[in-house]
């Protein structure tokens, strides 16, 4: 099956107000060129300098969206602006100073979403339930930056239902509007709960290759 195959696959069963990010993290250019024939304008990845050398690569192609994804020390924000238009993963103050004096600097806005890490994995990052509030605050008081809703990942071995719930009803406590939830294992579980944007890897591009260190 081709990724243009597996790519109809799933808008056939996404809602239109979806937006669809196609992770594509470890996956050569060639792979994002082949979505990109198909449609696909939404692209996530997780890695920083490995991001930077694809948008290089992609830069000749129009509307290109870029959603960054994964866990972003501080000392990355530099390679993020200004091309990536969307940052899921804002989970303490120190980053959103960071990304708001890199971007304005480029003349340029992100989009950003607070990752909350409602299952208090000690491994993952993302910032507490009952610090998102001031972190959201503190966000939208900084140049360069437009906080655009609340992203998360559930624990693995949990039902990610309740957790979708839940960030649902915290996104709608602080008047946001996006919310970044579902991966390839349980994004129809995220649209139900309410998600404005998934995040699929796998199911569109197939297994990914091994990160070289």
């Amino acid at each position: 099956m081709t990724i243009a195959d597996r790519l109809a696959e799933v808008r056939a069963r996404l809602p239109a107000a979806v937006t669809l990010v196609a992770v594509s993290k470890l996956q050569p250019a060639q792979a994002i060129r082949e979505a990109y024939a198909a449609g696909q304008r939404h692209f996530g990845e997780n890695y920083a300098q490995e991001w930077r050398a694809k948008a290089d690569e992609l830069a000749d192609l129009p509307g290109l969206v870029w959603h960054f994804v994964g866990g972003l020390q501080t000392n990355k924000a530099k390679y993020l602006a200004p091309r990536a238009a969307w940052i899921h993963t804002l989970d303490r103050e120190e980053l959103a100073r960071e990304l708001s004096k890199r971007y304005a600097a480029a003349g340029a806005t992100a989009h950003v979403l607070v990752e909350v890490n409602l299952g208090g994995e000690r491994q993952k990052s993302g910032c507490a339930p009952e610090r998102v509030e001031p972190l959201v605050a503190l966000a939208r008081r900084q140049p360069g930056l437009e906080v655009a809703g609340l992203m998360c990942i559930p624990p693995p071995q949990d039902d990610p239902r309740p957790h979708f719930a839940r960030l649902r009803a915290l996104r709608d406590r602080l008047g946001l509007r996006e919310l970044s939830m579902g991966m390839s294992a349980d994004w129809p579980i995220a649209v139900e709960e309410g998600a404005t944007l998934v995040r699929i890897g796998t199911a569109l591009f197939g297994e990914r290759p091994a990160r070289r260190e």
